[in-house]
């Protein structure tokens, strides 16, 4: 069993002469075949604890293990995808998913060759490999960018929120992927969202990250909501617990520099 774990993570940002907290000794522990669903307003750091789990940014305090090792940007078990998909233009399909297999350690040309393939079928995708990704639609370009994070085969997917813009129908597609990958090959999933149907589709645990606190102040196991009027319950109250969030303040506790 996989265990990407974060404890004690403190992040804050300069803004002028203000220092701006944004996670406060925040916990997380997040295991291998688990979705967990990160929801809160905007501005609450969800994305910045995102980031603190990729190894992208470093913690003003606390730390990031994955498998009790500390987490460095570019570890093998962990892929990233954000919301916009940042394909690199002078690449076509097959390349801009092979990218992601820069710098992983023992991946030969034939190994590469093998899983490209593979990653481009799990998003069906394979038959446009040679297309220049210019010409891709919004939804084709963020297939590709979820295979260039699963052609890493990670133990673990980072997700910002990255099917955001898509219709409905290629959302509620790759969603079920995302499914099943956790399920069948045990993948961790940490999805950042705003979308609650999606999280409560998606999420065997949904945290609320408060602007006010920088940490979770609630969890919710949607999986023990069998009939849908639980279910229904349920949304109307994450929906409320979101706007009376909104209507606070936000941290007010800033120190100078």
């Amino acid at each position: 069993m996989g265990l990407l774990k974060a404890e004690a993570l403190c992040k804050s940002y300069i803004s002028g002469r203000r220092r701006i907290p944004v996670l406060r000794n925040l916990h997380l522990e997040v295991r291998s075949g688990e979705v967990v669903c990160i929801i809160g307003p905007s501005g609450a750091g969800k994305s910045t604890l995102l980031r603190l789990l990729a190894g992208l940014d470093r913690p003003d305090e606390g730390w990031v293990t994955l498998n009790g090792r500390p987490v460095q940007s570019g570890t093998p078990e962990l892929a990233v995808m954000f919301q916009n998909p940042l394909l690199l233009p002078w690449l076509n399909v097959r390349d801009n998913v092979k990218f992601g297999l820069r710098f992983l350690p023992g991946c030969n040309a034939a190994i590469a060759q093998e899983r490209v393939a593979m990653a481009l079928r799990q998003v069906g995708l394979l038959a446009l490999a040679d297309r220049p990704v210019t010409v891709l639609s919004g939804g084709e370009a963020q297939r590709v960018a979820l295979a260039r994070a699963l052609v890493r085969q990670p133990r673990f997917l980072l997700l910002d929120e990255p099917f955001s813009n898509l219709d409905v129908p290629t959302r509620q597609e790759l969603n079920q992927l995302i499914r099943r990958l956790a399920l069948t090959e045990g993948v961790g999933v940490v999805l950042v969202t705003h979308d609650l149907e999606e999280a409560l589709h998606l999420g065997d645990r949904l945290l609320l990250l408060s602007p006010q606190t920088g940490n979770f102040i609630r969890e919710y196991h949607p999986r023990d909501c069998v009939h849908s009027l639980a279910r229904h319950r349920l949304q109307e109250e994450l929906t409320a617990a979101l706007w009376a969030l909104r209507a606070r303040e936000p941290m007010s506790s800033s120190q100078n520099p």
